[in-house]
Order: C-alpha cells, then sequence, then structure tokens
C-alpha cells in the first residue's frame, strides 16, 4: 500500500486534519478583515488611507492601533507560526508508517489543541491557558517528529 493514497486511512486522517488547520488558516484572515471592516479601523499601511470603494473617508485615525481588529491578526500570526510545523511533520508522519490510533490521537489532538487555543484567546482566558493549549499542540509536533527520526533512523 502507499502511503499517501486514499487507501491509507492513516493518510486520509491526516487529509482531514490538514484541511481543518488550513481553513482554519484561512479563515483567522477573513475573520480579521471582517473585523477591520466592522469597526472602520486597525489599518496598517498608510496607503490604505486612500479613498476607495469599502474606504470613502479615510481617516487617519484608522491606522491607530485598535485591539478588537488586533487580536484577529494576533491570532492568526500565532496560526501561521504553528500550523505550518504540523503541517510538514504530518506529511513525514504518515510516510513513517504509524498506526491509526496513534494517527487519530496526534492529528485530532492537534486540531483539538488549536481550535482550543483559538477559544481561549478571542475569549480573552489568561497566558497561562493559552499557553497549556500551545503547549500541548507543540508537544504534539515533537513527538511526530521524534517518530520520523526515530523511523528514519531505525
Amino acid at each position: 500500500m502507499t502511503s499517501l493514497t486514499m487507501e491509507n486511512p492513516v493518510f486520509v486522517i491526516y487529509m482531514i486534519a490538514a484541511a481543518i488547520m488550513i481553513l482554519k488558516i484561512m479563515g483567522q484572515g477573513w475573520m480579521t478583515v471582517y473585523r477591520m471592516l466592522k469597526c472602520d479601523s486597525g489599518l496598517v499601511n498608510p496607503e490604505d488611507l486612500q479613498v476607495g470603494l469599502i474606504n470613502k473617508n479615510p481617516q487617519p485615525e484608522q491606522l491607530e492601533l485598535n485591539d478588537y481588529v488586533d487580536r484577529s491578526r494576533r491570532m492568526h500570526r500565532n496560526d501561521l507560526e504553528n500550523i505550518p510545523a504540523f503541517l510538514a511533520c504530518g506529511i513525514l508522519f504518515v510516510i513513517a508508517g504509524p498506526g491509526l490510533l496513534m494517527t487519530q490521537i496526534v492529528m485530532y489532538g492537534f486540531v483539538g489543541a488549536r481550535m482550543a487555543h483559538a477559544l481561549a484567546y478571542v475569549t480573552k482566558q489568561t497566558h497561562e491557558v493559552r499557553a497549556t493549549f500551545y503547549t500541548i499542540g507543540s508537544g504534539i509536533v515533537v513527538f511526530m517528529a521524534g517518530y520520523v527520526l526515530n523511523v528514519a533512523l531505525g
């Protein structure tokens, strides 16, 4: 059986987890845009103050920090700092040939940890709460990388 086919249930689990995480990254970018439009602020570049179809009455205050918008931007940055490592390591993990149960635990565990992290971030939980979910996700990716190394150096 080839590792990267739909006949491999381990690969299918990766496909599902990866697709959810890709949608999370892309969705967070759109959430930031929504928040910018909703409050008509949180712009980041001086050229954003030009008159346009959406920004018909630009004001310098639109460039001021807006926590409502910036929180979404920080969440997006955090996703971009963490999810790509999972995507890259995940495909190597699949190729290394782990068991189905282990794959379900690590793949869905990572997705769950990232979703819990996002919920903690958007509801303004403490750093300790967010760090707990970050640590779970990070630990999963480190475990996956260790598994891949163990198989590769085997």
